[in-house]
């Protein structure tokens, strides 16, 4: 994964520079999106990995496959990307990107973990103590974990904040 990652880089923070200079960050989030979706599918990784179709070819494909969602730009990059044989890199190109786009735009993806699914009011109170705390927009996501017994589990960035009762538990026998 670390390998993947790596050469994907270079591809998202150029995407990104280009996203911001031209203040495109949604439209590129939109189409970068589109062509991980694509990238994910059964039939993308069959054409990506066969040897016996070249590479623009595959290119063209994939931006057929996604349709007129991607301008120009975004049918280039889809062709570099082809020309270096790296479509399937496409995914973690897309999710990097993400990452630069909401620390370029302060928002913080954070995510709950609860015994019980949480009510609207309890996540716009998580929230807002969240974006008071961090001093930054964060962007909340849910999730039902019944191994906690109680309480929730916020992962935000590096942060992570334990408040399920499984937790007190767990801190509770390592100080007796």
């Amino acid at each position: 994964m670390a390998e993947i990652a790596t050469l994907a880089r270079p591809y998202a923070n150029a995407v990104f520079a280009l996203a911001k200079s031209q203040d495109r960050l949604d439209k590129w989030s939109r189409m970068l999106g589109l062509l991980a979706a694509a990238a994910a599918t059964d039939e993308v990784r069959a054409l990506v990995g066969a040897a016996t179709i070249s590479k623009p070819v595959k290119a063209r494909m994939l931006i057929d496959a996604v349709g007129d969602e991607l301008d120009d730009r975004g049918q280039r990059f889809v062709q570099v990307l082809a020309d270096n044989g790296r479509l399937d890199l496409l995914v973690e190109v897309a999710r990097q990107y993400e990452v630069r786009k909401a620390d370029a735009e302060r928002v913080l993806e954070v995510e709950i973990a609860a015994a019980v699914e949480l009510t609207d009011e309890q996540k716009q109170g998580f929230a807002a103590a969240l974006r008071e705390r961090l001093d930054q927009a964060v962007e909340v996501t849910t999730a039902v974990d019944a191994n906690l017994v109680g309480g929730a589990v916020i992962r935000a960035g590096d942060t992570v904040i334990d408040g399920s009762v499984r937790g007190r538990l767990t801190r509770l026998a390592g100080a007796l």
